[in-house]
Order: structure tokens, then C-alpha cells, then sequence
């Protein structure tokens, strides 16, 4: 036999050419493993088992295994184990489906271990997969072990003495420190501490070996079972203070990123005070509103998660930015409760901490929830202790927002003449602070007002000069909120065509933004419009319209007024 590697793949390939052979390589480490065995062109095939993409190899033709489909797994435990018994016990079943992944290999440990303990009730190793630290531990059997896997993969690219891996090896273990539901190459960049391109070659060659998975461009994940393997080599080989500035490092990133998308989408125009501390690299890079909308949206479960890891670390000042960044977000998204909920957790934070600057934007968001959702006394109640500690704090760009913000509750409540009077101070103080920007929601207020007060005119008046700034500011939300407005005063001025005219591009700007909630007061104000004017079949049409987009995303409010509005026609 000759020494040289290449002598030996030259005498493999003349005892194996011309002959029909089936060669399988199971667990090739890479494609230099593999080359030298490959046989010559003829009649033979080569099956390559890798925990590595191996796609530099000629003429492979790539077959990725995935996790099991649920279908798929509950076939292999019956046949593992019978379909009689764990078709008993449905509700352990599914924890012991969730907690193997669809990985082959811990359905056939858990199939292995029930068929050997034919006494143990599916609750018992329910219980013992549950997500806790020693989980992975639960899923070995004899010398067949799920962590033994995730070993030769990880333990490869970290003892491989080549730097890019052991920077992804770095990585990996750093994700298992924040374990998020899905991350994006800047997420993780913020994580590890390093640029963005760095972040994604790592990612990249994780994805290669198998570590994590890629379930859309740009987009990364941790299969639940290594993101708890990944956890523990962190904990093992990670120090403790890189592995708490790397939570921070990414709790800040997500901070400062979810109030730059608030800022776009909603075009606030005050935002809470930065965090201290130097700005986070690499944020993301927004244009339009319905771009940072969308981007939270995706984002919400990790932001969920930030809030309570904030609060858990003891910063709230952190906690508190997360939740009131939400903003942008709910200007569409108010009625899915999402909000709500965050604020409620962030406030339980700030109170904790005793956290005087958190309590009072929390206060000021609070309001705006309440405010959509046409709560006016919690909102009101909300309004008062923003105020409170505003003023004391000389804020006037707060004030005039506060004050605006109570006008609008008492314009809901049907008080025109009181919001009337808080709008025009609002509009004072928001000149006396010289913010323009700030011009056009005061404007907004004063037409409600007079619109309650029946000068429908003179409202008109005020909503086209709002609409004028509106276009230019490029503000979608706010766009299609006051067309939706004229559209009604020029209705109780009895213009059918301009008021449908206004109230049909509001609705245009709500469907391109994806944004439901509004899309349906769009079509409640139309079908007003058309009732208003004796055109019951066209009322009817968008009442059936706004019922049916109602009940698809649950909008309980919405779906209320629709049937209230098609039993008036009935």
C-alpha cells in the first residue's frame, strides 16, 4: 500500500473503474476527506453523509435533511413505540414532539426509552424534556446521545485552529446567551460586538456546519435543542462579564433600533432621551414608514423577550425605551393588545426600579394606547400624570403634545368646546418650542374641534392645510387619518363626490401599508358616507367589506360597530 495520499486515491481508482459500486462516506469532515475517494467517470455513485454543506465538491448534487415534519414524527414514534400508547396521552405527546425538534435521532431515543419502560406514562418523560438546563441530558440512551451530535459538529470548527471558525464558534455560543426567536445579521453583529460583515461570515459558516439555520434571506435561527447546547458551552467557556455585556450589547442595539423606527413611522414629535453610553453600530436603515412598521412587527417577539431580559438585569432604562418605541408600531398594529402588553410589563419594571423618567413616558404612552382604543377615562387618567411631571421638569415640547393628546380624548368624548381650548394651547406651546414639524398635529386637533363644534367649513379649511404639510412630510399614518377626516366634513357639507374622493385615497394609503385596523375605519367612514347620501347597497358593500377583514384579524371593536352599522340598514 503507498504512503502518499494521492498514490492511495490513484490505486483506489484504478481497482474501482469501469465497475458498478455504491460507495458510502458517512460523517466527512469536508471535501478533503472526500476527494480522494471519489471513483472515476463511469458506472459507480458516491453517497456523502456531512454535517457540513460540502458544496465545493464536482458534480454533488445537495439533498439538505430538515427536521421532521409533525406528520413525519408522530409515524416514527408509532412505529417506535406503538400508536396505541402514545395516542393516550395527546397533551404529553405534543411536549415530547416540541421538545425533540424533529431531529430523527431524539425521536428515536424517546421511542428507544418508552418501549424499555413500558410502565412509564408519556407525562413522566414529558416532564423530564421540558425546556430546563438539563434537557439534552434527557435525550442519550446507552452510547447514543443527542449532545454526543452536537459535539463532533461544534467541537470541529472551535479545535480546528483556523480563525474564521473559531470565530464561528465564538458566535455560536454567544447566541445561545440570547437564544432569540429568529436574529438578523445586525442583531447578532450588536451581540458579539463586532461589524456587521464579520457577523455574517460567521453566521454563514454556522449555517454551512449545520449550527444554525437560515429560514429566510437574512434571517437566522437556533434549532431549540442546540440553542440550549449552545447556552451551556457559553456557560462553560464563555466569562461571565463578556456573556452579560454581550446581552447588554444586544439589549441596547434593539433599544436604539426600535426607537429610530418609532421616530419614522409615527413621526413623534418628541422622542424619549437616548441612551447613554456610544451609539450602536450598524442600526437598521429605514426610509419609509410602512419599512420600519414592518420591521417591528417582525421583530416583536425578540422585543417582548429584550423587555423582560432588561427588566431581569435591573435596566429599566432600557425596558422602558423598548416598549414606548413601540409607538410606530402601533399607530397600525394598536388593536392585536401587543402593546398594551409590553407597556404593562415595562411599567411594572420602572416602578420596581423606582425609575421617575421611565414612569413618565411610560405615562405618555399609556395615554396613546388607551387614546386608540377609545378608552378616554384611562387615557385621561395617563394624560394628568405625564402632565404632572412635565411640567415640573419645564418640558414645553411635552406639554404641548400632553395638551393635543387631551384634546383629542375630549373631542372622542364629544366635548368640542373643551378641545378646543386645550388644541389652540397645544398649538401655542408647539410655536413657543419652534417645532414645525410638530405644526400640523395641532392643526389636526383645532379642525376635529371645530368639526364637533358643527362648523364643518371652517374644519375643512384646517384638514386641507394639514394634508398640504402632510404630503410633504411624507407621514402615511397620519395622511390617511386626516383624508379620512375631510372626508367627513366635506360629507356634513354635503359634497358627496369630494368626500368620497378624500376618504378613498386614505383608504388606498391604509391597503399599502398592510395596515388592518385602519383599512376597516376607512371603510366604516365610507359606508357613512354612501348611507349619508341615500346609497344603501354601496353603504351595505363596505360595511360587509369592513365586517369580513374584522373577523379575519379579530378586531373586536371593529367587528361591534360593523354589525351595529349593517343591522341600521337591516
Amino acid at each position: 500500500m503507498p504512503d502518499d495520499t494521492d498514490d492511495r486515491a490513484a490505486l483506489f481508482r484504478s481497482a474501482v473503474a469501469g465497475r458498478r459500486v455504491l460507495l458510502v462516506l458517512d460523517n466527512a469532515r469536508d471535501a478533503a476527506q472526500v476527494v480522494p475517494l471519489l471513483p472515476p467517470h463511469g458506472p459507480s455513485a458516491v453517497l456523502v453523509t456531512s454535517r457540513h454543506l460540502l458544496a465545493e465538491l464536482p458534480g454533488v448534487e445537495l439533498m439538505p435533511l430538515h427536521p421532521l415534519r409533525p406528520d413525519e414524527q408522530l409515524a416514527l414514534l408509532s412505529r417506535l413505540c406503538g400508536s396505541a400508547r402514545i395516542e393516550r396521552e395527546p397533551a404529553a405527546l405534543t411536549g415530547i414532539l416540541a421538545a425533540c425538534g424533529g431531529l430523527p435521532l431524539a425521536l428515536r431515543i424517546v421511542g428507544g426509552r418508552l418501549t424499555s419502560r413500558p410502565s412509564w406514562p408519556l407525562e413522566l418523560l414529558a416532564e423530564r424534556l421540558a425546556p430546563n438546563p438539563g434537557r439534552l441530558r434527557a435525550l442519550a440512551m446507552g452510547a447514543v446521545a443527542v449532545q454526543d451530535t452536537f459535539d463532533m459538529s461544534y467541537l470541529a470548527i472551535r479545535d480546528s485552529g483556523n480563525a474564521p471558525e473559531q470565530a464561528a464558534a465564538r458566535t455560536f455560543r454567544l447566541l445561545g446567551v440570547w437564544k432569540p426567536h429568529t436574529f438578523s445579521v445586525g442583531s447578532a453583529a450588536a451581540l458579539l460586538g463586532v461589524p456587521e460583515g464579520d457577523a455574517a461570515a460567521a453566521l454563514e459558516l454556522l449555517v454551512d456546519a449545520n449550527l444554525v439555520h437560515s429560514p429566510e434571506p437574512g434571517r437566522y435561527a437556533l434549532h431549540d435543542l442546540l440553542g440550549e447546547y449552545a447556552a451551556e458551552r457559553a456557560a462553560e467557556e464563555e466569562p461571565a462579564p463578556e456573556r452579560e455585556a454581550a446581552v447588554v450589547r444586544m439589549l441596547t442595539w434593539y433599544a436604539r433600533a426600535v426607537v429610530a423606527a418609532s421616530a419614522l413611522a409615527s413621526h413623534e414629535t418628541q422622542s424619549p432621551p437616548p441612551l447613554d453610553g456610544s451609539a450602536s453600530p450598524d442600526l437598521p436603515r429605514f426610509t419609509e414608514d410602512a419599512q420600519a412598521i414592518e420591521w417591528t412587527r417582525n421583530e416583536l417577539p425578540t422585543i417582548r423577550e429584550a423587555i423582560g431580559r432588561a427588566g431581569r438585569i435591573g435596566r429599566s432604562d432600557i425596558a422602558w425605551r423598548l416598549a414606548t418605541g413601540l409607538f410606530g408600531y402601533a399607530t397600525t398594529h394598536w388593536w392585536t393588545g401587543e402593546w398594551d402588553a409590553c407597556l404593562r410589563q415595562a411599567m411594572e419594571i420602572a416602578v420596581a426600579h423606582e425609575d421617575v423618567l421611565g414612569r413618565a413616558w411610560l405615562h405618555r404612552r399609556f395615554a396613546v394606547a388607551h387614546g386608540m382604543a377609545s378608552r378616554n377615562a384611562e387615557c385621561l387618567e395617563h394624560l394628568r400624570a405625564a402632565l404632572g411631571f412635565f411640567t415640573e421638569a419645564g418640558d414645553t415640547l411635552a406639554q404641548a403634545s400632553i395638551l393635543g393628546n387631551m384634546a383629542a380624548v375630549h373631542t372622542q368624548s364629544g366635548d368640542g368646546a373643551q378641545a378646543l381650548v386645550l388644541a389652540e394651547r397645544s398649538y401655542e406651546l408647539y410655536r413657543r418650542s419652534a417645532s414645525d414639524r410638530s405644526e400640523a398635529l395641532a392643526l389636526n386637533r383645532i379642525a376635529e374641534a371645530h368639526d364637533l363644534l358643527g362648523d364643518h367649513a371652517l374644519a375643512a379649511t384646517y384638514h386641507r392645510k394639514v394634508i398640504r404639510m402632510l404630503r410633504e412630510q411624507r407621514h402615511g399614518v397620519f395622511l390617511a387619518t386626516s383624508l379620512t377626516n375631510l372626508g367627513v366634513s366635506l360629507r356634513k357639507l354635503g359634497d358627496r363626490e369630494a368626500a368620497l374622493k378624500a376618504q378613498t385615497e386614505a383608504l388606498s394609503i391604509r391597503r399599502e401599508m398592510r395596515d388592518p385596523g385602519g383599512t376597516a375605519d376607512c371603510l366604516a367612514s365610507m359606508a357613512r358616507t354612501h348611507l349619508h347620501f341615500g346609497d344603501r347597497e354601496a353603504a351595505r358593500a363596505r360595511w360587509e367589506q369592513c365586517l369580513e377583514l374584522a373577523l379575519r384579524h379579530n378586531m373586536t371593536q371593529h367587528i361591534e360597530v360593523t354589525r351595529e352599522g349593517l343591522a341600521a340598514l337591516s
